[in-house]
């Protein structure tokens, strides 16, 4: 690999990886270094896209840090917003206000935080008085993630699941609720008229 080529892809790690923590968990896999023979676009992909397919039907089942339980499958017929976010991530702090009015003022939409990081109990409570959300969140255990969702190499990265239970869209990097909202505009627009 030439200089400028490590230097174009560091350039477009970064632009991808809105945040990072300052040392990725043990158990996350490194992404592989592209070879020479690598395309150049093939380099942007978002991060997790070298990973084994995900389902498009995903599941997911937490407990959420108020000890309820959370399963995305009994929220079927309505968009969710799974959000995977940590507490020292400038973007996700950015989100939070939001996704928390998204969350308020659609019905048609639930929003689902997924703290990504290692933190103890009496500091995430004390993030919260300070940052304070409407929507559920959960702590995950970072050496165990979700398995049907790709192992964030980034934060934030957000997931909207459509009423069926399918993957509509996947962000790395910060999201908005209009973008969110018009996805499901666009979608709602190509969904076949009920029979």
């Amino acid at each position: 690999m030439t200089l400028r080529n490590a230097v174009a892809l560091a350039a477009a790690i970064c632009l991808l990886a809105a945040c990072k923590p300052e040392s990725a968990p043990a158990s996350a896999p490194a992404a592989p270094a592209p070879s020479s023979a690598t395309p150049a676009a093939a380099t942007t992909q978002p991060a997790g896209a070298e990973d084994a397919p995900k389902p498009d039907y995903p599941k997911l089942s937490v407990k959420t840090f108020d000890g309820q339980d959370f399963d995305l499958a009994a929220h079927r017929g309505k968009w969710v917003v799974v959000n995977f976010w940590a507490t020292w991530c400038n973007p996700c702090l950015k989100e939070i206000p939001d996704l928390d009015a998204m969350d308020k003022a659609r019905d048609d939409v639930i929003v689902i935080g997924l703290a990504y990081e290692e933190i103890e109990r009496a500091d995430m409570e004390a993030f919260l008085k300070d940052h304070p959300m409407s929507y559920p969140i959960a702590v995950i255990d970072v050496y165990n993630p979700p398995a049907d969702f790709d192992t964030p190499r980034g934060l934030p990265m957000t997931y909207l699941i459509a009423p069926d239970g399918k993957v509509a869209a996947r962000h790395l990097g910060p999201v908005t609720s209009e973008q969110l909202s018009s996805e499901i505009a666009d979608a709602v627009a190509k969904a076949p008229p009920a029979a």
